[in-house]
């Protein structure tokens, strides 16, 4: 290799690594009410997608009762039905089935987290949380997330139903 193409190489080099310490300068500075602004944003879009999932599964399961949840655990949703089984032979029951799913509030950690739970007919069937870093946030792998925690939920209740 000719002089004049390593000298090309070495000085974008040292261009791509100027970037860097420009890019990590930067991340340093956000300060944290950009970080609070940040996680309202995504909070404000992960909710309604919450939202909507919870209603159209509502609207596949009638009889649950929708709740938008707003309090000091986090903002999200919930729905929630009683079921009252009859049994011959055996004492009526009755069976709870919920589900739930809140973004947390802003943090010491300066993440944007989801929690779940999930229970049909009075057994949980999970408790999870999901979280991502604010500085590397994907809304897109956040709504996925969702979607599939939703979609299993869907799946095992009327497994059960």
């Amino acid at each position: 290799m000719d002089f004049d193409k390593r000298l090309e190489r070495a000085i974008s080099r040292g261009h791509q690594a100027r970037d860097s310490e420009g890019r990590q300068r930067a991340e340093k500075e956000v300060s944290e009410e950009d970080f609070r602004n940040i996680h309202s944003r995504c909070r404000l879009d992960l909710t309604e997608h919450i939202e909507s999932c919870l209603r159209k599964l509502d609207d596949h399961f009638p009889g649950f009762r929708f709740e938008t949840i707003v309090d000091e655990d986090g903002w999200g949703a919930r729905i929630s039905r009683d079921d009252f089984r009859g049994r011959r032979g055996r004492e009526a029951a009755n069976e709870y089935s919920r589900f739930e799913m809140v973004i947390r509030p802003f943090g010491t950690a300066r993440i944007v987290e989801l929690a779940a739970k999930a229970t049909v007919r009075n057994r949980e069937i999970f408790n999870r949380t999901h979280y991502q870093f604010l500085s590397q946030i994907q809304l897109d792998a956040f709504n996925e997330t969702i979607d599939l925690w939703v979609l299993e939920f869907a799946e095992l209740y009327a497994a059960n139903e």
